[in-house]
């Protein structure tokens, strides 16, 4: 990049300099006065293509070449700027409406000013990282002029002027100054063109007024998208959050409480009365949530919509413990929100409540539970939202409510309908729409804008359909959507960091390459790799042979990757961002391009590939470490087993080549492996897997069945020497880089966590549940078991995995060694190298440990607190977002397997509840809700039959139709499954009831 800072020799038009002033406070409470130089210049070009002046001054890189122009020779024209435009948007209009200049229909040919970019940057990094992406894009033509840097177009802040007037003023100073110098331009050119309008836009009714004034074009965004080809669709976009006058009715009164003041919010924080938290709403009530507070073990309550007080789930809120008197029990009640408030009319606000009637019918029981307790023997703390710290609002996917859209309206008049988003947890969201015919039926996908005290629900804007509900790819891209993952195409930028010679390249045949350097020939070796069926990106292989001593050899090869992504280029750039692979069921999102990560890195069968090697010597009975060596290596794998052909071929005696008996020994010592792990308190957890058999690609069919996943001794050959390698390599990047390594740590749950499960164990089944530590856990779980129900163990094992903490990436000096622990696997210390073909932590573990075996210098990326701060902190969320994504695929294609069918499938009561119990399907991996009506056995009569709940022994009696049923906790059920349309969205969903 070009310096901005010339000496006087060099730059031929001169320079002037300024200065900027700030004052800020240090943490001792001193004002430190800081001064800083600007050299303003005057060779910062137009980046305009009608501009010929500009090309003789425009900066050149060490090559000597100058940057192509930005900005469109022929832009195009509207009705009120009928020769052409550049749009000039203030801060204010890309934070309301980024959605809109991402469009393709329409804006481009943008200029973003330095004064806008740095504001936008200090207000939302969110958005700023997307307009930086628009700013990359050869297509959408967005051009940074960094104003604040030309000699003509700085401003100086005039006494006593506010730092927002003074950037109004620079905007309009910039937009003056373009439009003077592209009027010169075009008279100096001598194509016949006509010169382009440059528009300022803004909402900003002031700033407008003075541009008018100032002969400067200016406009609204509504303004100026009504005037474009897809201006109904557009104006949907804009943001209605910001003029509350504009869907409020005159005299509407506030029905949330207020926010404390920050002042009073710090003061408390710090006093410990108010305690900050993230706010997470339960999944089977969406008016109960509850907010982890360091200060306390057990997380407190949030009941009801005041108390809530307009946080979203996922928020960073500050709460205020409530009195003991308003303390309360959990609910007993399944309330779904989509049921409750279905064809709520969108548009009725005045003298709106935060509960409607029907909400209030639902919570009676809840009411009358005020002074119940809870199996403890009192009710829990119950907590109000005072304040929120930060909003992590994001985009949304969902529906829109047909009761609350009034297809009866002609024209193309605006009216509010209510988006149902896809996440329970998420309340309903207003949105304005020109459009809500077309959207019936469709996934849709909106952002809000803000929920203000007199407004009962959040109020929102149209982005984009989706495609019709329950179509696979509007399905798909909406889950992907949801959990925020990445599927873009790769850029241009990503792809030009391939190697050139694509699907050609080789492995190097002469040993003097540079590519050998450093590198074991490890070809000879019997090396295979041993993957789920139908794998591409082959990350990891194995060897093993005997020594001479009698001990073993055992060899973890990995995929290269770090070979071919080098730090801080826009491939390892990209990488970082994504994350991780994300497995769908018919697709997989990519972390690093296809040619790399299916071909040129993937340890394939029969071809030379670079790998990173760690080989041990093992004691054969015990599988004691002797040595272990950790090198770079050119290996070439003899085969490409599925777990099943594996198996298999272990399994045949007749097989006794020399690859089949390393395998056989490979498995022998990773159950010597697992032993050993077991015997030092590793966990043995379990979570529900299925397998979607899938008959063709196609838009339309549905899967063919689903299948749980049967476990193969081969799957645990390979996961007991991959986390070997884990843990090999963690100790070898911790000692080499002691406070910057990359590492991975499952913290010690707290035992309130087992609580619920402990109290359930022993009441149904007199099994006590000792959670003092991993290994005691471990034989706890070993022990409950029921001779009658062989499930009973993985059942428990399923609620036991969601009593844990999440696993999470760190650098190691960020927590203190013994925190490095990771309490599943009872290990000291544990990173993740086996995949880095899929997952950014591994390649980041592959660099730190080539620096340790000084294969190559360390990268100052490598010892960048900050720079891993923040991996950490994105791994962290990509990682689990991938696996929501899977599972929400996962659960998304059962349905369609069961689509028209009706099933009948062995079931287990994981929840009771006092107006149904959830039920786990095992053999479909899915869980669903059984309401009063469906224990009965389902039945069309609308009265909902009579629940007795017995929250003590977790118990509930259903009577109705002449019978009575009891139902329990842990019992075992036969259910009938079906899907059903729902009436009104179209949408599909599962209805269990109980059999027999």
């Amino acid at each position: 990049m070009t310096s901005l800072k010339r000496t006087l020799a060099a730059d031929v038009h001169g320079f002037s300099i300024s200065s900027k002033v700030f004052l800020r406070s240090t943490k001792s409470g001193k004002v430190q006065k800081i001064v800083r130089e600007l050299y303003l210049r005057q060779d910062i070009p137009c980046s305009s293509r009608l501009c010929t002046a500009c090309l003789s001054i425009t900066p050149v890189d060490a090559n000597g070449n100058a940057s192509p122009f930005v900005l469109s020779e022929l832009p195009a024209g509207t009705k009120d700027y009928p020769n052409g435009h550049y749009l000039m948007p203030d801060t204010n209009a890309l934070l309301h409406a980024m959605d809109l200049f991402e469009q393709t229909s329409a804006f481009y040919d943008v200029i973003i000013l330095q004064t806008v970019l740095e504001e936008l940057r200090n207000r939302s990094l969110p958005l700023y990282n997307r307009l930086i992406g628009l700013t990359k894009s050869e297509d959408k033509r967005f051009y940074v002029f960094f104003n604040e840097f030309r000699l003509e177009t700085y401003v100086l802040r005039e006494s006593g002027e506010s730092i927002n007037d003074r950037n109004d003023r620079a905007i309009r100073h910039a937009a003056k100054w373009y439009s003077q110098h592209l009027q010169e331009a075009t008279r100096e050119n001598r194509k016949n063109v006509s010169c382009p309008t440059v528009v300022v836009l803004s909402d900003d009714k002031d700033s407008l007024r003075k541009s008018e004034a100032e002969g400067i074009s200016g406009s609204t965004l509504a303004a100026y998208v009504s005037q474009l080809d897809d201006a109904d669709r557009l104006l949907d976009m804009i943001s209605t959050g910001r003029s509350g006058s504009d869907i409020k009715p005159k005299g509407a009164e506030n029905i949330y409480p207020e926010y404390y003041s920050m002042s009073k919010i710090n003061t408390g924080v710090k006093a410990g009365t108010l305690h900050q938290g993230i706010f997470n709403v339960s999944t089977y009530n969406y008016l109960e949530g509850s907010v982890h507070v360091p200060a306390f073990e057990k997380s407190l309550l949030i009941l009801g919509r005041d108390n809530s007080n307009r946080a979203v789930s996922g928020d960073v809120v500050v709460i205020e413990v409530l009195p003991q008197s308003q303390w309360k029990a959990p609910s007993t009640k399944v309330v779904d929100e989509e049921a409750v408030n279905r064809n709520e009319n969108a548009d009725a606000e005045e003298g709106e409540a935060v509960f409607t009637e029907r909400e209030r019918r639902a919570l009676q029981d809840e009411v009358k539970k005020v002074h119940g307790k809870t199996t403890e023997g009192r009710p829990q703390p119950t907590a109000r939202i005072i304040g929120i710290v930060k909003r992590n609002w994001r985009q949304y996917v969902g529906h829109i409510d047909a009761g609350s859209a009034d297809t009866a309206k002609h024209g193309r008049k605006q009216q509010m309908v209510f988006l149902v988003p896809m996440d329970k947890k998420i309340p309903r969201i207003r949105i304005r729409t020109r459009q809500a015919g077309e959207l019936l039926g469709k996934r849709v996908l909106v952002t809000i804008d803000s929920w203000d005290r007199d407004s009962r629900y959040p109020v929102g804007h149209f982005v984009r359909s989706l495609g019709d509900l329950e179509t696979k790819s509007a399905e798909t891209e909406a889950l992907l959507l949801e959990y925020d993952v990445q599927y873009r195409p790769f850029p241009k930028a990503v792809l030009d960091c391939l190697p050139a010679e694509g699907h050609e390249w080789r492995v190097p045949v002469s040993k003097d390459n540079p590519g050998w350097k450093g590198r074991k020939d490890l070809r000879d070796l019997l090396v295979c790799s041993i993957d789920p069926p139908g794998c591409q990106d082959i990350d990891d292989a194995l060897h093993a042979r005997t020594l001479p001593n009698g001990n073993v050899e055992v060899g973890v090869h990995i995929a290269d990757v770090s070979h071919f992504v080098k730090p801080n280029n826009a491939m390892d750039a990209e990488a970082a961002m994504r994350g991780t692979t994300v497995y769908l069921v018919d697709k997989r999102i990519d972390m690093l391009p296809t040619l790399l990560g299916t071909d040129l890195c993937s340890l394939k069968p029969y071809v030379e590939r670079y790998a990173f090697s760690v080989i041990w010597e093992l004691e054969p009975t015990t599988a004691t470490i002797v040595n272990a060596t950790f090198t770079k290596s050119v290996i070439q794998s003899k085969e490409a087993f599925a777990y099943e052909a594996a198996q298999l071929r272990i399994d045949d005696p007749s097989q006794t080549d020399d690859l089949t008996m390393s395998m056989r020994s490979l498995l022998s010592l990773s159950h010597v492996l697992r032993a050993n792990r077991m015997a030092a308190g590793a966990l043995n957890l379990a979570s529900p897997e299925v397998r979607i058999q899938a008959t063709t690609d196609s838009e339309t069919s549905d899967p063919a069945d689903v299948q749980t996943k049967q476990h193969l001794p081969t799957m645990s050959l390979v996961e007991e020497f991959m986390l070997l390698a884990n843990i090999s390599v963690a100790r070898k990047i911790h000692s080499a880089f002691p406070a910057t390594s990359l590492l991975r740590r499952h913290g010690a749950p707290p035992k309130t966590n087992f609580d619920e499960l402990s109290t359930q164990l022993k009441v149904k089944k007199g099994m006590e549940l000792d959670v003092s530590s991993s290994k005691a856990l471990a034989d706890s779980l070993d022990q409950c078991t029921d001779p009658n129900n062989p499930f009973f163990n993985t059942l428990v094992r399923i609620l036991a995995t969601r009593c844990m903490m999440s696993a999470e990436y760190f650098p190691s000096f960020a927590v203190a060694e013994p925190e490095f622990r990771h309490y599943g696997l009872a290990s000291d210390i544990y990173t993740h190298f086996t995949s880095p073909i899929r997952r950014y932590a591994d390649l980041i573990a592959h660099r730190q440990l080539a620096a340790a075996i000084e294969y190559e210098p360390v990268h100052p990326s490598l010892n960048s607190k900050g720079k891993l701060e923040a991996v950490c902190k994105n791994i962290n969320v990509r990682h689990r977002n991938a696996q929501l994504a899977g599972r929400a695929s996962v659960e998304y294609f059962v349905g369609q397997a069961l689509r028209g069918r009706v099933v009948e499938e062995e079931g287990y009561v994981m929840r009771v509840f006092s107006n149904g119990v959830v039920v786990f399907v095992g053999g479909l991996g899915i869980e669903g809700v059984i309401r009063l009506k469906g224990i009965l056995g389902g039945g069309e009569e609308e009265k909902e039959p009579e629940g007795e709940f017995d929250p003590e022994n977790y118990v509930l009696k259903v009577k109705g139709r002449g019978k009575e049923v009891t139902i329990g906790l842990f019992d075992k059920v036969r259910v009938r499954i079906q899907d059903e349309v729902e009436k009104g969205s179209g949408k599909r969903k599962l209805r269990m009831e109980r059999v027999g």
